[in-house]
């Protein structure tokens, strides 16, 4: 159970993830291999939220850090999405400062992000509703600590105490970030005619 009996986040592919990084600490190539197409698409979506076009080289350095130090991961499925998504977003922050432009969608200082409760969540309410380009391009228009919130949420699939700890920052403030950057893009579909389900989460009306 995660903060406040939230129950984890987990995905269908985690129990597939978690062996497959398990052999492949053992030196099973392929292992990896599998590891790589499960995590992949979510984590270079996460980075182009955060760098734009520069993602799939930013994506390149982090998959080199993660096969280094796979040795030292300690965890499972859930886990290593985590703990991919906090070198990811590393190499992501290193790659702004040598630029020496801020983030799109994410500063390196952050404040707070992510994590909705419920079966049935405004994140996935207002993303089923758009093409991956399209999201992104809203998601970066959100302020920074809202657009990050969103992106671990959404397109990495953390909850949000593993969101939390990837940005460093306590699980009940970025709960506020995510609930808001996901309010206001329910807000815009909405004014551009896009179709949409109810955007309120179990917990708005209380």
């Amino acid at each position: 159970m995660g903060q406040r009996g939230e129950p984890r986040r987990t995905h269908a592919s985690d129990g597939e993830l978690g062996a497959a990084v398990a052999r492949a600490q053992q030196g099973d190539e392929d292992a990896f291999a599998v590891a790589y197409r499960i995590v992949h698409p979510g984590l270079l979506g996460y980075l182009r939220g955060l760098v734009g076009e520069d993602a799939e080289d930013v994506a390149s350095d982090a998959w080199l850090e993660i096969a280094r130090d796979l040795a030292r991961f300690d965890g499972d499925g859930a886990g290593f999405r985590g703990w991919t998504a906090t070198i990811a977003r590393h190499r992501a922050l290193d790659h702004l400062r040598r630029r020496r432009v801020r983030p799109r969608a994410a500063a390196p200082d952050e404040a707070d992000v992510l994590g909705l409760a419920g079966p049935l969540d405004t994140y996935e309410q207002v993303m089923e509703s758009l093409s991956t380009a399209h999201a992104l391009d809203l998601v970066r228009t959100l302020p920074p600590d809202q657009a990050e919130a969103v992106l671990l949420r959404v397109v990495v699939g953390l909850d949000a105490p593993a969101a939390a700890r990837v940005l460093g920052k306590r699980p009940g403030a970025v709960r506020t970030a995510a609930y808001r950057g996901l309010k206001r893009l329910a807000e815009r579909l909405a004014a551009t005619g896009a179709p949409r389900d109810d955007p309120r989460t179990p917990g708005e009306a209380e």
